[in-house]
């Protein structure tokens, strides 16, 4: 009487290999499904103060409060103490173009809200309100002729973004006049506020 077939070793193996590799792709495919519907990782940003007409270099800051009472003067101190702000952060820059050395003042005021924000900058345009106390002003930074960013030959820029409002004053040093260019400084060191969100 013929015993039992011989088993196919190979054959075998090969099963047990396809089943290791289904389960195998099974998992990878399970993973990937798990994973797939995290968010991205958030690609990093150049800093805001190489991506436009001016390169500036910061020198001092960012500071951060929210005591925005205790770093304003004049009218717009009375505005905090009604609205009080929510943060405020405060730098420093320079900036040269064509020789002449410039020092510009950023300052990204939180607000509560988008009203109190555009109120903010409709008082800081006038002349003769106050303004956020800068760096310099406030003595945080000090060094040989360094310019008065708050003084009367200050270029003024600001905007609202939401519930933010930037504020730049930029000023040259050695007393070097070019209205228009400073005009330019101020207006194009607004997107460094970019820099100073918490």
């Amino acid at each position: 009487m013929p015993g039992p077939p011989a088993r196919d070793t190979r054959s075998l193996l090969l099963k047990g290999a396809g089943l290791v590799a289904i389960a195998v792709v099974s998992g990878l495919l399970w993973f990937l499904i798990r994973h797939d519907s995290t968010p991205d990782e958030p690609v990093a940003q150049p800093p805001a103060q190489n991506t436009g007409q001016f390169k500036f270099t910061l020198v001092s800051g960012p500071a951060k409060t929210t005591d925005c009472v205790a770093k304003s003067y004049g009218k717009t101190k009375e505005f905090f103490q009604d609205s009080p702000c929510q943060s405020l952060v405060r730098a420093l820059y320079t900036t040269e173009s064509g020789g002449a050395k410039a020092l510009v003042s950023v300052a990204l005021v939180g607000m509560p809200d988008s009203t109190t924000a555009k109120a903010l900058k409709a008082l800081t345009e006038q002349d003769n309100t106050g303004n956020v106390t800068d760096l310099v002003k406030d003595k945080t930074f000090a060094g040989d002729g360094t310019p008065s960013v708050s003084g009367k030959d200050a270029a003024f820029a600001s905007r609202v973004d939401g519930t933010n409002t930037t504020i730049v004053l930029a000023d040259f040093y050695d007393k070097h006049k070019d209205e228009a260019l400073i005009e330019r400084i101020a207006d194009d060191a607004l997107r460094l506020s970019a820099d100073l969100h918490s």
